[in-house]
């Protein structure tokens, strides 16, 4: 297990406070309707040392899947109502799909919600998971499940602003891309803001 030293600037940015964040950051024109309702859910941010560096578990999701085929995402998904708050998602989430056990998980805190293109209000829960976890891909949902240096998706530096057409308009988004991942949307969006906490 790590030191705590090694994750004292994530928990130093925890500390710190930042507005929610949404899809929608990068369009300003967009005007999103009073009154809409949008569904809970929860994702784990799980970062585990090693080799003395600290690196952020993602996941590739099916390409087989209706939603969302393909994309580089967090663990997680919607809160059930046996669910006793959104932690209890996020850990419930990514035992199922990458087979991370909830013992071997720290709770560190959590990060602003970030609201989805798809009516989706994302808490996300940042976490330590401890030495000695071995992956294990949900078959249909998880494609592949890999890490990335925690450096390298929380440098400022690091992430760019494309676009793309969706539903009839032009939507700009963050991406921070590594190796062949491409990682943007929501993901990148999330990371983003820790990035800035991080940097601040």
């Amino acid at each position: 297990m790590a030191g705590p030293d090694l994750f004292a600037p994530v928990v130093a940015a925890l500390a710190k406070s930042s507005a929610a964040s949404s899809d929608f950051d990068l369009n300003p024109g967009v005007v999103l309707p009073e009154g809409r309702k949008l569904r809970p859910a929860a994702v784990l941010v799980p970062i585990l040392a090693s080799k003395g560096r600290l690196r952020v578990i993602l996941t590739k999701r099916s390409s087989a899947l209706k939603h969302h085929p393909g994309q580089i995402a967090f663990p997680g998904g919607k809160v059930d109502a046996d669910d006793a708050d959104v932690t209890a998602a996020a850990l419930r989430e990514a035992e199922e799909e990458i087979g991370l056990p909830r013992e071997t998980v720290e709770v560190l805190g959590l990060l602003p919600d970030h609201e989805t293109v798809t009516g989706f209000e994302v808490t996300p829960v940042l976490a330590m998971v401890r030495d000695g976890f071995e992956p294990v891909p949900e078959a249909g949902e998880v494609d592949e499940v890999f890490d990335v240096p925690l450096s390298h998706v929380t440098d400022p530096a690091r992430f760019r602003v494309q676009s793309r057409r969706w539903r009839g308009q032009r939507r700009f988004y963050y991406t921070v891309p590594y190796g062949p991942y491409y990682i943007w949307g929501a993901t990148a969006r999330i990371l983003r803001g820790l990035a800035e906490r991080m940097a601040a």
